[in-house]
């Protein structure tokens, strides 16, 4: 597989796309099969590009591999904060957020658990705050 990037020379748009190989795209524009998925012009061309080199030993890589370690840890930060303010209700926490919010039910803490996008969704369709944050597994073995 190769990713090139394209040009229209109709509108100007700058996209990328996968070809099996060179030869596949060549076939693909010799055949005038290429187009603009916003102007739909056959206008398309490849782009000046740089290749890209792998690299093990890559500053880049170090610095990304510190933002992904901080991120980490600020993740780690609010999960031991919730967990040690607010009530694990588990898998029900739809039905728990529901029952507080309609019977103006007053907890001593504020509740977390697990809920799908769909029902934090439809949550947020009832005038219910709720919110999705990544929560990350313990991995001390």
């Amino acid at each position: 597989m190769i990713k090139y990037k394209l040009i229209c020379k109709n509108c100007n748009l700058l996209f990328d796309s996968w070809f099996a190989s060179s030869k596949e795209y060549e076939n693909l524009k010799n055949k005038k099969l290429l187009n603009c998925h916003v102007c739909n012009s056959k206008k398309v061309e490849k782009t000046l590009m740089a290749p890209k080199l792998l690299r093990t030993n890559n500053h880049r890589n170090d610095k990304n591999n510190f933002k992904v370690k901080e991120i980490n840890k600020k993740l780690k930060e609010y999960q031991k904060f919730i967990t040690n303010n607010f009530e694990n209700v588990g898998k029900n926490f739809a039905y728990e957020a529901r029952t507080i919010h309609y019977n103006n039910k007053k907890k001593y803490k504020g509740i977390y658990g697990t809920a799908s996008k769909e029902e934090v969704k439809e949550l947020r369709e009832e005038g219910i705050e709720a919110e999705m944050i990544p929560w990350l597994e313990n991995k001390n073995n």
